[in-house]
């Protein structure tokens, strides 16, 4: 019985075309349409050596390019002895078989590549899950394509005969069964991370989100000071990871990192990592962080926010954070942006610029719907303490001889529960978001 496996797939130190047909609906989205497609390409271990972009109203049913296309297809490949082609564009298992065919090279599509990066990439036990996971969905209705031993297994009556049936039938078999054992261990997972979120009650959420190689990790690291992978590469890091957070004038919140979004991303993809992106889903608050100093900026917050809908997160209360401010050469750009987007704030996770005004922003939208409050009672009342633990984020506790005095975040639906306790209290007037 045969095993299911990729390795024929490999596309690491390989000479390889880049192609692209761009439909006409499309021509103006982005200034390259190969810019992103070559990003990933040499993430994945491919050199790169040509290119080839056709403009179409739309992709040909057999073989996505046009007849003519094809043709200079051929000729590019035999110039460059090219081992691999890859097609920014999604192709069909029709579409992949007979351009393997015609053009006697290995194909691979732009959610093959992807899913190359993050097997390369996980670590975790969730994300090699949800990489294999991902990886059999894209691979099950492209097996024709995969394998070569379509012939039938002999059948018959007696021991040792096949059931009759072609070898691709019995491996799509063990894929549906490999499957269903992957979203059942996934399930375990997702139930244990909802337990571990839902016991965060004590700590406000907050999550970075954004467009991969935005800089997530790189902030986070210069916020909590916490040691995570970063790299100059697209999808440098797959795994979700929770730090603490001192927020001026708020306390400790929990921060997390999750893993970055891209152009196109592999619908499989997406669903495979539902539970990784849990933590955005349950986050009080959103930052979502942009490379400023991309020229094609606003696409890619665009395509965040087609994912997080996707997934089911909510962006009501979410802050954009236009992230490397030291190396926009056109100030205007980020003016723009801001311009566009109420709630923006412009930082450098580099040389720490705009940090005050950050943390500024995220302490006034955390605070929304809570009280800043200063209480003051005897140093022998045991109740107030164990209420503010349960229902207060408190930033300092302060004891004398004979009070005790908190300062604290509460609930403005909760402040006349202070009535109960036998304690003063006043508010504490919290600093303003400077610019």
């Amino acid at each position: 019985m045969s095993q299911v496996s990729r390795e024929e797939l490999k596309i690491v130190h390989q000479k390889g075309v880049l192609v692209a047909l761009v439909e006409q609906r499309e021509k103006n989205l982005v200034e390259d349409p190969l810019a992103e497609l070559q990003g990933l390409a040499e993430t994945a271990g491919v050199e790169i050596v040509g290119r080839l972009i056709q403009m179409r109203r739309s992709p040909d049913p057999a073989m996505c390019l046009g007849s003519g296309k094809i043709e200079d297809l051929k000729m590019l490949i035999e110039a460059t002895n090219a081992e691999v082609v890859i097609f920014d564009n999604a192709l069909s298992p029709s579409q992949g078989r007979n351009l393997e065919k015609e053009l006697n090279r290995i194909i691979v599509d732009r959610s093959e590549v992807i899913l190359d990066i993050f097997a390369s990439r996980a670590r975790t036990y969730e994300a090699k899950l949800q990489v294999e996971l991902a990886q059999l969905l894209y691979l099950r209705p492209r097996l024709k394509r995969m394998w070569t031993h379509l012939e039938r297994i002999e059948g018959g009556i007696g021991a040792g005969r096949g059931p009759g049936e072609k070898q691709i039938e019995t491996d799509r078999r063990l894929i549906d069964k490999r499957i269903d054992e992957l979203r059942r261990k996934l399930a375990e997972v997702v139930a244990h991370r909802q337990r571990m979120v839902s016991q965060r009650s004590d700590h406000k959420t907050v999550s970075l989100v954004g467009y991969t190689n935005a800089g997530k990790s790189t902030l986070m690291n210069a916020l909590t000071g916490a040691d995570v992978y970063v790299a100059d590469q697209l999808f440098a890091t797959l795994d979700t990871r929770t730090r603490k957070w001192e927020l001026p004038g708020w306390g400790e919140v929990l921060l997390s990192d999750t893993v970055g979004f891209i152009r196109k991303l592999p619908h499989h993809l997406v669903a495979s990592f539902k539970s990784t992106l849990e933590e955005a889903r349950n986050a009080d608050l959103l930052l979502h962080v942009v490379d400023s100093s991309h020229p094609e900026a606003q696409l890619q917050i665009d395509t965040v926010h087609q994912v997080l809908d996707e997934i089911g997160v909510d962006r009501s209360n979410m802050i954009l954070v236009l992230n490397k401010a030291d190396a926009v050469t056109d100030r205007s750009i980020v003016d723009v942006l801001r311009v566009r987007h109420e709630s923006a704030v412009a930082i450098s996770a580099h040389t720490r610029e705009g940090f005050d005004r950050l943390a500024n922003l995220v302490a006034k939208q955390l605070g929304e719907g809570f009280m800043s409050l200063r209480i003051t009672g005897n140093v022998a009342n045991g109740r107030i303490g164990p209420f503010l633990a349960e229902h207060a984020q408190v930033s300092r506790q302060e004891y004398t001889d004979t009070q005790v005095i908190f300062e604290c975040l509460l609930p403005r639906s909760l402040t006349y529960r202070l009535r109960d306790f036998d304690v003063s209290f006043e508010p504490i007037v919290a600093s303003q978001p400077t610019e």
